[in-house]
């Protein structure tokens, strides 16, 4: 891309930039928002200030503790997370990257809830957008859609609207100027240590790259969102072939 390309996300009426990225990033790397504003040399009152905006707009992006042995201090939410991987996808969207791999797990349909539909794959359970007629599906993931977390630092499940977790490996890694591809071998459904012979790929900017530590044999956790993983019906052909 051209040293110009300015990414940004918007919503509702804010647009989330590079700045705001950096901000984030410098509160969870120093772990206030005046630590945060002496690292970015930008006034503390600004930074305070565009915190509340974007949360207004989000909802709580920082979690703020008073005293304590440590003095209390700053940390990111799930919600603040979430809006890092997206920005980190949308960079990697555009910084010119070759292709998108396609992850396919296949599996049967047992539960539903309207158009999402749990299906069971060698990989575990991913809930997924299905045809409401389908009894087994092929559920594809984008590369651009996975996000990765260490395994000590993954979102809870019920602060976050990823539904979609995989433990795993990274078998591989692909770097470029500014993004990677990676491979991660994901485990068994049952736990075992065999593995599920699954490999699903993401696609992460360099900074994720340096900042999870990822390199082959590292464990790492993918999560994918229910609505980015879109499933197909399987025609089931079972029959064919036999006399009616």
């Amino acid at each position: 891309m051209e040293k110009e390309f300015d990414p940004y996300l918007r919503i509702d009426d804010v647009a989330v930039d590079r700045s705001d990225v950096e901000m984030l990033r410098a509160i969870d790397d120093r772990g206030s928002l005046s630590g945060a504003a002496d690292a970015l040399e930008r006034s503390y009152p600004r930074l305070q200030q565009r915190v509340v905006a974007i949360e207004e707009a989000i909802g709580p992006l920082v979690e703020r503790t008073r005293g304590g042995a440590d003095g209390g201090g700053s940390s990111l939410t799930p919600t603040a997370r979430d809006l890092l991987a997206r920005f980190d996808r949308l960079v990697a969207a555009y910084e010119g990257v070759a292709r998108v791999d396609e992850t396919v797990l296949r599996g049967t349909v047992v539960d539903r809830d309207g158009e999402l539909a749990t299906v069971e794959t060698a990989a575990g359970e991913i809930l997924a957008v299905v045809p409401a007629d389908a009894a087994t599906a092929s559920v594809t993931i984008r590369s651009d859609a996975v996000s990765l977390h260490a395994p000590s630092d993954v979102p809870r499940a019920d602060g976050t609207s990823v539904r979609n977790r995989f433990p795993g490996t990274v078998s591989w890694l692909e770097a470029g100027d500014a993004v990677a591809r990676v491979g991660i071998g994901l485990e068994s459904a049952d736990g075992g240590d065999g593995g599920s012979d699954t490999e699903l790929v993401a696609l992460v900017t360099r900074r994720s790259v340096e900042t999870l530590g990822l390199e082959p044999g590292r464990s790492i956790v993918a999560s994918v969102k229910a609505t980015a993983a879109r499933g197909v019906g399987i025609e089931d052909r079972s029959r064919e072939g036999t006399d009616d």
